[in-house]
This record gives structure tokens, C-alpha cells and sequence, in this order.
């Protein structure tokens, strides 16, 4: 990988993660600690740069929330294939403790 390419990633992650972390403080419904939230805006823009740097899951709709460190992810998702790497993707990512699934699979048909 080239280093500005490189860079452009750390640069989108690291304002992701500040941009996640005041977003986090102020719109979830329940209160945390700071440092418990800018873990979890840390975790979830982690999350998002899996599900988006993979090829079977980036061309998806999938949201990513995070609240003390069990991650949701929820939106649409076109096969079982999808979901299941999603989901092992968020696993694997450091600091997630558990993973939701509240994606959908939408019928390609319509």
C-alpha cells in the first residue's frame, strides 16, 4: 500500500474516531464516562474500517453502533454470507466484547 494512502486512512480513522466519540457524548440516550465513550467511538470507527476495507461487506449498508464495548450492527445485507462475515469481522476487531446482529437481508428482486 502506498503511504499516502496510508495516511489517507489513519487521517479518515482519526477524524472518524474524535468525530464518533463527541458525537457518542452527546446523542446516546444513556450517560457514560468520557473515556468509555471514546473507547467505543474508537471501536466502532475500527468496526467500520473492517466492514469497508473488506471486499465482500464495502459495497453494503451496514450501521455500526457501539455502547461499552458490545457493537451493533444493523442495516441491510443481500445473503446470509454477508452477515456472517459482517459479523465475524466486528468480532474479530480489538476491544468489541460482544457483537448484535440486527442486520436484514433485503431480496435482491424487488
Amino acid at each position: 500500500m502506498k503511504r499516502a494512502q496510508i495516511a489517507a486512512k489513519a487521517s479518515w480513522l482519526l477524524i472518524a474516531v474524535f468525530g464518533l466519540a463527541l458525537t457518542a457524548c452527546t446523542s446516546m440516550p444513556r450517560q457514560q464516562p468520557a473515556d468509555e465513550a471514546i473507547d467505543d467511538g474508537v471501536v466502532t470507527a475500527k468496526v467500520k474500517a473492517a466492514l469497508i476495507e473488506d471486499p465482500i461487506t464495502k459495497a453494503h449498508d451496514i450501521s455500526v453502533e457501539t455502547f461499552k464495548g458490545t457493537v451493533q450492527l444493523s442495516g441491510f445485507v443481500e445473503n446470509d454470507e454477508t452477515r456472517t462475515r459482517a459479523l465475524k469481522l466486528a468480532r474479530d476487531v480489538a476491544g468489541v466484547k460482544r457483537v448484535k446482529d440486527a442486520m436484514e437481508i433485503r431480496d435482491g428482486s424487488s
